[in-house]
């Protein structure tokens, strides 16, 4: 009898198995989401891009008001942020990048989607090349003293928010951002 009552309980824990739902195909507008800092980076890197590229040259001039920054101009912001806040943790802010007037002046699509590119990659291998113990090294930015996690999750976070004035952007514009066009449950079309 129990042999037939294993048996038994065997063959219901195969049949659940074999009956048991597959996972969805992966979903490329997911790519990277809940996959610790790499993975986020990789996203938001993968998505700023992907954008720049969807918004035609002519409305890189386009702003949404007086005083407000262009298309061109957030790109920029964001790359030489990106290159700012990560001087704070060691690797030296390429000259070239450390101009005032960058903004204004690097306005061209090709060049915009160049230096945004660079920033992301520069972020990307600095982080890589941390060892054990580097992230929770202190560093003084502002006047205040954090930590190198700190600065790292400063610059995922400005990147994050400048994606969604982008996306702002774009769909004023009539621009429905790459990601969005794909079908799937988070689209918004």
């Amino acid at each position: 009898m129990k042999k037939l009552l294993v048996l038994f309980a065997l063959s219901a824990t195969v049949l659940h198995a074999q009956a048991a739902p597959q996972a969805p195909p992966q979903n490329p507008e997911y790519e990277g989401l809940w996959e610790g800092y790499d993975g986020e980076w990789g996203h938001v890197s993968r998505q700023l891009i992907a954008l720049a590229e969807a918004i035609p040259a002519d409305k890189y001039s386009w702003r949404p008001g007086p005083g407000v920054r262009s298309v061109s101009e957030v790109l920029m912001h964001i790359a030489q942020a990106n290159f700012e806040l990560l001087s704070v943790t060691g690797p030296k802010m390429p000259p070239d990048m450390d101009k005032d007037d960058l903004e204004k002046t690097v306005t061209s699509k090709p060049a915009v989607i160049a230096a945004l590119e660079r920033s992301l990659d520069a972020v990307k291998t600095a982080r890589a090349q941390l060892k054990p113990g580097d992230l929770e090294r202190k560093v003084t930015f502002v006047g205040k003293t954090v930590t190198v996690d700190g600065m790292y999750l400063r610059i995922i976070v400005h990147d994050n928010e400048h994606m969604g004035q982008l996306v702002a952007y774009a769909r004023i514009n009539g621009i429905v951002p790459p990601w969005s066009r794909q079908p799937g449950p988070a689209s918004n079309k």
